[in-house]
């Protein structure tokens, strides 16, 4: 089966920038008092349901995954671009991370307790959406979470130029009562959602949704 475009395009381009991707974004969690705190409550809520690990889908070098680890959380990552999970291996040899796609996850369905995508949804184009939080959804067991962050808005961009290096992939931005909307159609039911707006190092608004597989009635 042909692989789709974007999808051979994001990876090529984060091939190309992982290094000083992960030099810029590698330790940023040290200066995002709520984005901790909104990782801290994912893995509370993980580790009280016990239904499996957690996978940080889209796990770019690794960081987010390390953090959740160092929260007690059992977590491994997936990531598109095989130098990204060279990147996140090297940085974190005690973790798990290989590549995969989180259109089509090799991953068994109810496995996971919990699941971050952690700004790497926005690269999926809208109309695909779906097919990616079907996912998640087979994946989540039933009273699994999901903790989604992303940048929030309503255009697709084409970036040509990221990191210092030339790239060619889209980032395609929704309002986040959209992205609520295209969850709740998948079966995840959005608990809580933290909106953070524009300001120092941070171009435009980024929310944080928790969601919830719910358990059968």
């Amino acid at each position: 089966m042909t692989e789709l475009s974007y999808l051979t395009a994001t990876r090529a381009s984060y091939d190309t920038v992982a290094v000083d991707y992960a030099e810029r974004y590698g330790n940023a969690l040290a200066s995002m008092p709520l984005t901790r705190a909104m990782l801290a409550a994912f893995a509370e809520l993980v580790q009280a349901a016990g239904d499996g690990p957690a996978a940080d889908i889209g796990c770019g070098p690794g960081h987010v995954a390390a953090h959740l680890n160092a929260l007690g959380v059992p977590v491994f990552g997936v990531d598109l671009s095989p130098k990204m999970v060279e990147v996140a291996r090297q940085r974190y040899p005690g973790l798990r991370f290989h590549e995969g796609s989180m259109t089509a996850l090799d991953l068994k369905d109810g496995e996971l307790g919990g699941i971050v995508a952690w700004y790497s949804t926005h690269h999926i184009p809208t109309e695909q959406l779906p097919v990616v939080f079907a996912e998640f959804h087979r994946t989540l067991a039933p009273g699994g979470h999901l903790l989604l962050g992303t940048h929030v808005g309503d255009e697709r961009l084409h970036l040509q130029r990221a990191y210092g290096h030339p790239v060619s992939y889209e980032s395609c931005l929704l309002p986040p009562d959209r992205i609520t909307e295209l969850l709740a159609e998948a079966g995840l039911i959005v608990s809580a959602r933290l909106l953070e707006e524009p300001g120092e190092g941070r171009k435009r608004p980024h929310v944080c949704l928790l969601a919830r597989k719910p358990e059968p009635s």
